[in-house]
C-alpha cells in the first residue's frame, strides 16, 4: 500500500512533498487570476414563451438528453411539442462578447443562484479558491442534499452544455447491470446506433492525437496504465475534432483549449442546442420556454393534465405563475429534477396513483475523483484540452472505469488527474418533507467508500508501480478523494419499476418519464448516450402505440 500522506524523497533527493506544495500554489494563483472583459455585446431578440391558459398536445419538462430526443420524435411524427426549461436559453454573448465563461475564471455566468462558486476541484494545499459572484441563473447548479453534491446544467441543453462531451456507450457484456428489463440487441442493434449518429459522436485522430501537445497529459496516462498492465483505450466524444485540430494550428479561436468546459464550450462541442434541439426546432412544431419551472401536473377535469409553471427572472425570482393544459406530459426534467417532482406530487396527493417505487433507486454513477503528483521528468503539458479522450478500464476486474482528465489551468502540474466511474452498489432514495417543504435525499457520503475502493485498485497500482503518490490538496487539507459529489445523478423513477417498461408512469395514461431517472444508478460509464439512446427506444414504442 502507498503512503498517501508522507512526502517522501523523490528522483536526486527531490522532496514530493515540495513540489506538490509549489505546483499547488501555482495552479491556485492561476485559478484566481481575473481579467478584463470587454464591452457587452448586444442581445439577440427571445421568443415568446407559452402563456397562461394555453392547450399543448405534448408538454416536456426539460431539455435534456431524453427532453430533447422526444421532442425531436414527435414533431418528426407531426405532433406539436412545447418544452419548459428551467434555466436559460444561453444565445446571448455575455459582457466578454462570449456566451460561456471559463473554467479559470467564473463569473455571474458560472452558477446557478448562488453568490459564492462550488468548484468541484476547490482547494489548493488545504486553501479554499472559490470566489464571490452575483447571485445570477447561472449555467452549473451545484444541488447540496444530504452527504452529496449534485451537479446539474441548467439551460437549453441540460447537462449537454456542462459535461466533457465523454459519448461512451457501455460494453454489452456490462448491459445486463445497467438495464435489467431492456433487451440488449434491439440497444446495440438500433438505438445505440442512432443515439451515437443523432449527438454526432466520434473519435480523435488517433495519428493527431500522438504529436498534439493538448493531449500530452493523456498520453501520460496511457503510458503508466500501460506499465501497470491496465487497458487503455481512446473513448468518442461529440467534440468537433477538426475544429480541435484547428484550436491548436492557431487558424479558429480557442475553445477546448481556452479552458472551457464546466461553465459551457462556446464553439467546438456538440451540444444538444448543435444536434437534437436544432433538428427539433427546425421541424417548426417544437417550442421552448426558457426560464420557466414546473411546480405542478394534475390530471384536469375535461382529461389531460392541468400543468402549473413559475416563470423566473435571471435574480430567480418568479415574476408569473401560469396553468396551461397539456393532453400528454414527458417529465425529462434529469433525474434529480423528475424524482423530486413526482415525490412531491405522490406524497402531496395531486398524483396519489404514483406506485412506491418513486424517488428510489438513485445513484451517483460511482463518481469519485483523485489526482496523481508525477515526477519532473513526467510533465503533463502546460497547454491541456479540456475535453478527455481516453480512460483506462479495470471494471471486470476492480469494478472502476477512469478517464484520463485534464487540468487546464495554463501551466506545467506534473500531476495527472481522474474521474472515475465505478461500480458502488448504494443506492438513496428521495422522500418528501413535510415540515420544510421540500424533497431530501437520504444518501450518506460513507457510502462513497465502495467506490473509492474500487477506484484504489488502479491508482494504488500505478503509484506503487511509478514512485508516485496522490495529491492531497485539491479537495481540502490533507484530503486524496473527491467522495463529495457526482456529475452522472441516475435514478429515482427506475424503468419497470416506477414505471413500465417503456416509462409510462403507472395510474396516469399521458404521463411519461424519459431521462436519467429510469436508469438505476449506474451506467458503467458516462451516462448520456445510455440515456439518449434509451429515449430513442422509448419514444419509437410511445409513438407507435399512444398515439
Amino acid at each position: 500500500m502507498v503512503d498517501n500522506t508522507s512526502g517522501g524523497t523523490g528522483h536526486k533527493g527531490f522532496s514530493r512533498r515540495k513540489f506538490i506544495t509549489g505546483t499547488g500554489s501555482l495552479l491556485g494563483a492561476a485559478a484566481l487570476a481575473g481579467r478584463t472583459a470587454p464591452a457587452q455585446a448586444a442581445a439577440l431578440p427571445a421568443a415568446a414563451p407559452i402563456a397562461s391558459g394555453e392547450h399543448v398536445p405534448v408538454l416536456v419538462i426539460g431539455t435534456g438528453y431524453g427532453g430533447s430526443v422526444a421532442a425531436l420524435r414527435l414533431a418528426q411524427a407531426g405532433v406539436d411539442v412545447h418544452m419548459i426549461e428551467m434555466g436559460m436559453a444561453w444565445d446571448t454573448p455575455g459582457s466578454d462578447g462570449k456566451i460561456f465563461c471559463s473554467t479559470l475564471n467564473p463569473d455571474q455566468r458560472s452558477y446557478w443562484l448562488r453568490t459564492k462558486t462550488k468548484q468541484p476541484l476547490n482547494y489548493f494545499l488545504g486553501f479554499p479558491i472559490d470566489r464571490d459572484i452575483p447571485r445570477y441563473t447561472g449555467i452549473l447548479d451545484a444541488e447540496e442534499f444530504s452527504g452529496i453534491t449534485v451537479y446539474q446544467g441548467r439551460g437549453v441543453g441540460g447537462g449537454s452544455l456542462v459535461n466533457g462531451g465523454m459519448a461512451v456507450t457501455p460494453k454489452r457484456e456490462n448491459f445486463s447491470f445497467v438495464l435489467p428489463s431492456v433487451n440488449p440487441d434491439e440497444m446495440y442493434d438500433t438505438y445505440y446506433p442512432r443515439a451515437n449518429a443523432g449527438l454526432g459522436v466520434g473519435l480523435i485522430d488517433s495519428a493527431w492525437f500522438e504529436s498534439a501537445s493538448a493531449y500530452q497529459y493523456s498520453r501520460v496516462g496511457r503510458k503508466h496504465a500501460g506499465r501497470s498492465g491496465f487497458p487503455w483505450g481512446f473513448v468518442p466524444n461529440v467534440y468537433d475534432w477538426n475544429y480541435m485540430k484547428q484550436e491548436q494550428a492557431g487558424t479558429a479561436t480557442k475553445s477546448a483549449l481556452a479552458g472551457e468546459i464546466l461553465y459551457g464550450n462556446n464553439y467546438g462541442k456538440k451540444s444538444l442546442q448543435k444536434t437534437y434541439i436544432a433538428q427539433a426546432k427546425a421541424t417548426g412544431r417544437v417550442t421552448i420556454s426558457p426560464l420557466h419551472r414546473v411546480t405542478s401536473v394534475a390530471p384536469a377535469s375535461g382529461g389531460g393534465y392541468t400543468v402549473s409553471i413559475d416563470q423566473l427572472n435571471t435574480n430567480g425570482d418568479v415574476t408569473t405563475v401560469k396553468t396551461v393544459l397539456a393532453d400528454r406530459v414527458f417529465f425529462a426534467a434529469g433525474s434529480v429534477g423528475t424524482s423530486k417532482l413526482l415525490v412531491k406530487l405522490k406524497a402531496t396527493g395531486v398524483l396519489p396513483l404514483l406506485n412506491d417505487e418513486i424517488g428510489k433507486g438513485w445513484g451517483d454513477n460511482g463518481n469519485v475523483m483523485c489526482g496523481r503528483a508525477n515526477w519532473l521528468w513526467d510533465p503533463t503539458g502546460s497547454l491541456q484540452s479540456t475535453i478527455p479522450c481516453s480512460g483506462i478500464d479495470n471494471w471486470t476486474a476492480g469494478g472502476a472505469f477512469a478517464e484520463v482528465a485534464p487540468l487546464p489551468v495554463g501551466i506545467e502540474t506534473f500531476a495527472s488527474f481522474y474521474l472515475s466511474i465505478t461500480k458502488n452498489p448504494n443506492r438513496a432514495q428521495f422522500s418528501w418533507n413535510a415540515a420544510t417543504g421540500k424533497v431530501d435525499l437520504n444518501w450518506q457520503t460513507a457510502w462513497k467508500q465502495p467506490g473509492i475502493d474500487m477506484a484504489k485498485t488502479i491508482f494504488d497500482k500505478i503509484n506503487a508501480k511509478e514512485g508516485t503518490i496522490y495529491r492531497t490538496d485539491l479537495f481540502g487539507v490533507y484530503k486524496i478523494w473527491g467522495d463529495h459529489l457526482t456529475y452522472h445523478p441516475l435514478g429515482g423513477a427506475v424503468l419497470n419499476k416506477a414505471t413500465d417498461n417503456y416509462g409510462r408512469l403507472a395510474g396516469y395514461p399521458g404521463l411519461y418519464v424519459i431521462d436519467g431517472s429510469l436508469i438505476p444508478g449506474n451506467t458503467s460509464v458516462n451516462p448520456f448516450v445510455t440515456i439518449t439512446a434509451l429515449a430513442e427506444r422509448n419514444i419509437e414504442k410511445i409513438i407507435a402505440t399512444d398515439l
